[in-house]
């Protein structure tokens, strides 16, 4: 395809999932606009509240700032008027990550990938300017080069990871074709990244599985925090929707419990399989989940992350085969290595403070995170990499026979008399024959079968 062409369709890719996002932060807050206020609000006011959710959710911290008047009504030390709010909701991040690797492969399908990729980053950070720009906001303030930079990470990250990809499986005719020669000689590369792609979608599998258990479990504390809220449909239609956008988050605390470390919801406390130290919560309705009290079973989780290792390891395998040990000792380290790393980066992306005090802290800590997920997942990834193949017996019918041995079928030894007789025999035998002797084998199907091929009938 035309490489003009492939830089405007990931231009369009940009645009299309930078004004999804924008309009998925503006959407709600033009229900309250309307319901709320009655229109007696100008719409345009709702403009900055979007550009900073949506800059939110593509891990731009907030700085707040309360205004004198509203610690006055709601009766908020002074103190606690500045704090910042830096836990993202991920479902912004992670549908901009998503648009970006599906651009980043089609435009390396195209045959042009990096000139895709740095289309869609010039004008996903274009956009990022700006929202920057337009959005004046004295409550919550943010840097200029990380309202800029933070969104176009998150787009052209993964849009360049996807189309090395594709340029890896399909060919470049440039530098991915290049390299890929000196990355081992035994797919040891494409093993690694198999096997890690598979590991961090399994941690993710788990910990929204552990979500849906919550769910299930302590449904009843979900719907008792509901009503504690005192709010109406409206008010408990946006509460759920902004709970949704926080979903992504906690499938990473989850793969955070499942693994041991836990996570912390406020300074000094923490909730893992070990124990739930806990004081005073917001009365967040999904952080009715969070188990009170400990139980033995908890641990049990972390089997469920050996687990997602040896299915990891088993992948990488698939695509070694029968290799020696140097090879899959490397993919071994590879994967646990980069798995570690990869849920220290879920683990930073998915924390972070929310209020002033205590609430500073929330989420896992990224290094026990990382350490602990790491030792685990080489634990199965070692297992599934190192035990010895099975070797299915040889069957008798799969033996090799030489050819010297092969039959051929040459003459059939005739060790007895045939009577004469007037009656024609198949192939001429001759009327009497000498034991020992050998006739040739002919056999006659009548005057039909030496007859020449006839033509087949035409076919309508």
């Amino acid at each position: 395809m035309n490489r003009l062409l492939v830089t405007l369709l990931a231009a369009f890719d940009a645009v299309i999932t930078a004004a999804v996002g924008l309009v998925a932060a503006l959407a709600p807050l033009t229900v309250l606009w309307v319901i709320g206020f009655s229109g007696g609000v100008d719409w345009g006011a709702l403009w900055p509240a979007a550009a900073r959710l949506w800059q939110l959710g593509h891990l731009v911290p907030l700085h707040v700032t309360l205004p004198a008047e509203y610690l006055a009504v709601t009766g908020i030390p002074e103190d606690a008027a500045q704090f910042a709010l830096s836990l993202a909701p991920l479902a912004f991040a992670g549908f901009s990550a998503l648009a970006g690797a599906r651009s980043g492969a089609r435009a390396a399908r195209a045959g042009a990938g990096l000139f895709g990729v740095a289309s869609g980053a010039f004008v996903f950070a274009a956009i990022a300017v700006l929202v920057r720009l337009s959005s004046g906001n004295p409550v919550a303030a943010i840097f200029t080069w990380q309202a800029v930079l933070a969104p176009a990470l998150v787009f052209v990250v993964p849009a360049l990871i996807a189309a090395v990809v594709v340029a890896w499986r399909v060919g470049d005719d440039g530098p991915v074709d290049a390299v890929r020669p000196r990355l081992g000689q035994h797919g040891e590369a494409a093993a690694a990244a198999t096997g890690l792609g598979v590991a961090i979608a399994g941690l993710l599998g788990v910990g929204a599985l552990l979500v849906v258990v919550g769910l299930v479990i302590r449904g009843g504390e979900v719907v008792a925090l509901y009503e504690a809220a005192h709010v109406d449909v409206v008010g408990a239609i946006v509460f759920t929707l902004g709970q949704l956008a926080y979903l992504p988050n906690l499938a990473v605390w989850g793969m955070a419990f499942a693994a041991g470390p836990g996570f912390a919801i406020g300074v000094g406390t923490n909730v893992s399989p070990a124990g739930t130290s806990l004081g005073v919560i917001p009365g967040i309705p999904i952080l009715g989940i969070v188990p009170e009290t400990f139980s033995f079973w908890m641990l049990l989780t972390i089997l469920a992350v050996i687990a997602v290792g040896f299915l990891a390891g088993w992948a990488a395998r698939a695509r070694l085969g029968n290799v020696g040990a140097a090879p899959r000792l490397a993919v071994l380290a590879a994967i646990t290595v980069l798995g570690g790393a990869a849920a220290a980066l879920l683990s930073v992306v998915a924390s972070g403070s929310v209020g002033p005090g205590r609430l500073a802290v929330v989420g896992p800590d990224p290094g026990p995170v990382a350490l602990a997920v790491g030792l685990e997942i080489g634990v199965g990834v070692a297992i599934a990499l190192l035990t010895p193949a099975r070797h299915t017996p040889q069957t008798e019918w799969e033996t090799y026979v030489p050819a010297e041995r092969a039959f051929v079928p040459a003459a059939i030894p005739f060790d007895h008399d045939v009577p004469a007789t007037d009656t024609p025999s198949a192939g001429d035998i001759p009327p009497t024959a000498d034991a020992g002797d050998t006739i040739p084998l002919e056999l006659d199907f009548g005057d039909d079968a030496r007859a020449e091929p006839r033509p087949r009938p035409p076919v309508d």
